[in-house]
Parts: C-alpha cells; sequence; structure tokens
C-alpha cells in the first residue's frame, strides 16, 4: 500500500477550485493500492487534513507529518494544485529536491507553460498558430491607439500568468481598454492583450496513459456568456460537447497539434490545451498543466468519453510518477 499525498489549496484565487479537484482525487484513488492523504497547501500552513477535518502541520524539510506519535511519510504526490506554488514550478522544484516523486510535469514545464507568453512563442517556431498580441508589463507606458493598431477590436485583455479566466475581459470599444488592464493587474503584473479570433473554441486532454502519449477525446466549448469565463467555466453558463461537433479532419488537426506541443515540451503528466478554431486551423491559447479534475470539469469528461474511469485516470498518473 502505497501512501499518497494530494496536494490542493494553492495561493491564487484558484484555491477553492483546486479543493474540490483535490477530493474528487481523494474520493476516486484504488483502496487496494493507495491511501490517501489531503494535504492543504496554503500561505499561512501547509497541514494534514484527516476525515473528521483535524489539521496536522506539514515538516516542510521532509514532506512528513506527525500524527498520532507516528510519523508519515509518502511515496509519491498526487498534484492538484491550481495556480501557483502547484502549476508555476515550485512546487515540482521542491519535489525534486526531494527525491519525492509527483503526478504533474516537470518545473521547467510547469512555469513555461504558466506564462502563456514564453508558452506560445516557444511553440511559434514549430508552426503552432496563435492570436496576435501585444505584451505590457506594470509600469510600461500604455498606448492605446499602439495597443489597438496591433490586436484590433474586439481584443482580449488577460493577465499572462493565471487561470481559470479571473481578470480577463473582452475589450469592443477604445474606452474599455484601460479599465480592462487595470483589471488584469490586479491578477498579475504582466498582461497580454490578444486580437480576437472569431471561431469554435475548444479543448483537449492530452495525457502519457500506460506509457503512450495519448490525445482525449475533444470538447467543444459553446459559452452562454462572451466567452469561457469562471462563470461559464464552473457555474454551468456554458455547454461542454464532447466529442466536439467538428469534422474528423479538422479534430485530425487538433489533435496533431496537442499531441506535437506536449512532445516538444517533453510534457509529462497531464496537459490541456485550449484552441480556437479559425477557418478550420487551430490556433492555441494556452496549455494548463494542472486542469480541474472536479465531475465538471474537461479531462474528467474527455476520460469518460474514452472508456478511462477517474480510479485508472488518478491510479494511472501515480503510477507513471512511481516508475520516474
Amino acid at each position: 500500500m502505497k501512501n499518497i499525498a494530494i496536494i490542493m489549496g494553492g495561493y491564487s484565487s484558484e484555491f477553492e477550485i483546486s479543493l474540490k479537484s483535490g477530493n474528487v482525487v481523494y474520493q476516486n484513488l484504488d483502496p487496494t493500492k493507495f491511501k490517501g492523504y489531503r494535504i492543504h497547501v496554503f500561505k499561512e500552513k501547509w497541514v494534514y487534513v484527516d476525515d473528521l477535518g483535524f489539521e496536522f502541520p506539514i515538516d516542510k524539510n521532509d514532506f512528513s507529518v506527525i500524527v498520532k506519535q507516528t510519523k508519515i511519510t509518502f511515496d509519491a504526490v498526487f498534484n492538484a494544485i491550481h495556480g501557483t506554488p502547484g502549476e508555476d514550478g515550485l512546487m515540482q522544484a521542491y519535489f525534486e529536491l526531494l527525491n519525492l516523486p509527483q503526478t504533474s510535469c516537470g518545473y521547467y514545464q510547469a512555469a513555461l507553460t504558466f506564462n502563456k507568453r514564453d508558452l506560445l512563442s516557444v511553440l511559434k517556431p514549430y508552426g503552432i498558430k496563435s492570436a496576435t498580441s501585444y505584451y505590457l508589463n506594470q509600469g510600461d507606458e500604455i498606448n492605446e491607439d499602439e495597443i489597438l493598431q496591433k490586436v484590433g477590436l474586439p481584443c482580449f485583455v488577460k493577465p499572462n500568468k493565471s487561470g481559470s479566466s479571473f481578470g480577463i475581459s473582452k475589450v469592443k470599444t477604445k474606452d474599455e481598454l484601460l479599465i480592462a488592464i487595470v483589471n488584469a493587474y490586479k491578477e498579475d503584473d504582466e498582461i497580454i492583450i490578444e486580437s480576437f479570433l472569431d471561431g469554435t473554441e475548444v479543448s483537449v486532454g492530452v495525457i502519457n496513459y500506460k506509457g503512450k502519449v495519448t490525445v482525449l477525446p475533444i470538447t467543444e466549448i459553446v459559452s452562454e456568456n462572451d466567452f469561457f469565463d469562471y462563470e461559464a467555466k464552473y457555474l454551468g453558463q456554458s455547454q461542454e460537447i464532447t466529442p466536439a461537433r467538428i469534422s474528423e479532419e479538422v479534430a485530425a488537426k487538433v489533435r496533431n497539434v496537442a499531441k506535437k506541443a506536449y512532445e516538444i515540451l517533453k510534457m509529462t503528466g497531464f496537459s490541456r490545451s485550449e484552441f480556437i478554431l479559425v477557418n478550420d486551423e487551430p490556433f492555441m491559447l494556452e496549455m494548463n498543466t494542472i486542469p480541474g479534475l472536479t465531475n465538471e470539469s474537461l479531462i474528467p469528461q474527455q476520460a469518460n468519453e474514452a472508456g478511462i474511469s477517474l480510479e485508472e485516470l488518478f491510479s494511472n498518473a501515480i503510477e507513471l510518477a512511481l516508475k520516474k
């Protein structure tokens, strides 16, 4: 029986979703192979939370915990933290220093993919398309005419390093641009402003399943809102259609690009990439390396369509981590 630490929470606006994801993992671990421990990672405390809600502090020196005078150590870590410090490479580097296997990609891949600007720049020479974009760092002069001349209207203003659509605005008029920039700076000190891509939005998971890079069925996203924002993602204000209503020819293009990106970046563990299809060509928006694992989330929906249960999905991730 292997002891598995399921880390959840985190330091960002996404902590509540992460707690949900972590609990889904906890509830779907194979009890014949693994004993799960829910570990809450917050700025003010790292604690193991037992089934009665009692908290036991984690010793950060070796990531262990003492419960009833017994020291518990872990065979592997299941990473369910969306945002910092779980998705941006910090936890990955920490576990690598401790020589503790964990389910997500390595620290470099995590840091790179968490930074939308850097991710798209690295993939561009490989022919992976993305929107026309304009970058701002906090303190930069904001030249609205120059921005709009490059990206046009409507456009999207996004924090460069955040998830779950926090801080994103769709800008339709010049008057809205500055408000959107101020809003994005609440989440991050770097901003990416992108031209509007008019087309079908799709999302696709790529995982290593039983040692083979596997592209899951594609999900089409139809948001009732202006775009796939927080409400659309988590409050049911969108339709997620798996498999997507696209031709096999277009689906093959999406699968190829998603798999190519995963392999170029030497990814391991989970990834979920978002694309807009413009004239049947996939344009990449971003890649998530700790995608949501709640029952409503896309990766579980896609795995289900592929005939992979949550228990199999999570067991596979842990087994691959233990082999690394």
